[in-house]
């Protein structure tokens, strides 16, 4: 056993379902649960959270069993955090009125300092008098955040927590979520099937199909594979961690530096040495087996093959790239592929169309 890991194994069955899952999830940093509706994202969370039982399941939290054959951990013993889609505060209390009940309930909470330091990180300090009506949406969740981290959990389980939010909510919250994931030392499970807060936030990812696990692993390797392509919302691609090394106030353009080279992309208003994270579409990617010139495309990178695979349609090849270091894929025709003869290890240029700037 890794006394470091979340190890979890399930397996319920209902009339028209079932979950079959046997996972070993990192111990820190947030992972994602990522897939259609229907696919048992929330059942999962429930289980593991002691909401729903099954009675051959198992649980282990860092190295301390939470469900078994023979034991099972009620939830209110277990030391978790959970927010649900709904901030499911109580209308009666302020927002300092919903801390406190929380903390009182729980067999251990933070100590002041390190509330207030949640409280800063969520930027609710100006909030705390108010009451739930006065506070809008994404408001309301992040004192529902602040609530389920004042118990001071091993464990976060966060249950499509922005799906309730209208687009401009979801923008004004998601910075929160970024700073906590740079600054909790504690694990969060966070169940999406949202292709841009996955790509933001998470460190790891399982994909869930029909109750049963599709791939799993960090994320930006598991972005990247051919064999088990995950497609985040339209279409497969990789998402990469850079730093902003340069911004062109003329064009309104600044360019990242990864492993393996760099990329122009539109401004997102990131200071020169902020870490961003970018997300490239396979079908944003074109070869070329020489660096062309006299076109559109900013993003021209020496890349050498390292894997082709089908792809959905049989009229398309799905080619993963290594860009000194950082994967890429591209989506080409078969046709194309053959008249490049591409093979691994082939050298080439990958031409970027569009870079999406994530966070």
């Amino acid at each position: 056993m890794n006394g470091e890991s979340i190890q979890a194994r399930f397996r319920l069955a209902y009339p028209d379902f079932t979950l079959d899952v046997d996972l070993d999830l990192p111990g820190r940093g947030v992972t994602a649960l990522f897939g259609p509706s229907g696919s048992g994202k929330t059942t999962l969370l429930r289980l593991i959270a002691g909401l729903a039982r099954t009675p051959d399941g198992y649980l282990a939290m860092k190295g301390e069993v939470w469900q078994d054959g023979a034991d099972f951990l009620p939830t209110h013993r277990r030391s978790l955090g959970y927010v649900f889609q709904e901030a499911s505060l109580f209308p009666h209390l302020s927002a300092r009125g919903n801390l406190d009940y929380g903390m009182k309930r729980a067999d251990a909470c933070l100590d002041r300092a390190a509330l207030d330091h949640v409280i800063d990180l969520l930027g609710i300090g100006g909030l705390l008098d108010r009451r739930p009506h006065q506070l809008s949406g994404g408001e309301r969740q992040r004192v529902a955040i602040a609530r389920a981290l004042a118990v001071k959990p091993r464990l976060l389980l966060m249950d499509e927590p922005l799906a309730a939010l209208d687009l401009a909510r979801k923008r004004e919250i998601l910075p929160y979520l970024e700073r906590l994931h740079d600054e909790l030392e504690i694990p969060v499970l966070y169940v999406s099937h949202a292709p841009d807060e996955v790509a933001r936030l998470a460190d790891h990812i399982v994909a869930l199909e029909a109750g049963r696990v599709a791939a799993q692993g960090p994320l930006l390797d598991t972005l990247a594979r051919v064999d088990l392509p995950i497609r985040l919302g339209e279409d497969a691609g990789v998402v990469l961690d850079t730093v902003v090394e340069e911004r062109d106030s003329d064009w309104h353009l600044a360019r990242v530096s990864f492993a393996g080279g760099g990329l122009w992309v539109r401004d997102g208003g990131h200071a020169v040495g902020h870490p961003a994270r970018v997300r490239i579409l396979a079908r944003d990617v074109s070869l070329a087996l020489n660096r062309q010139e006299g076109t559109s495309i900013l993003n021209t990178l020496p890349a050498a093959v390292v894997e082709i695979a089908p792809d959905a349609h049989p009229a398309q090849a799905l080619v993963r790239l290594d860009l000194g270091g950082s994967p890429l894929l591209a989506r080409v025709t078969r046709r194309s592929a053959a008249a490049l003869n591409l093979t691994p290890g082939q050298c080439l240029y990958a031409q970027v169309k569009a870079v999406a700037l994530v966070g």
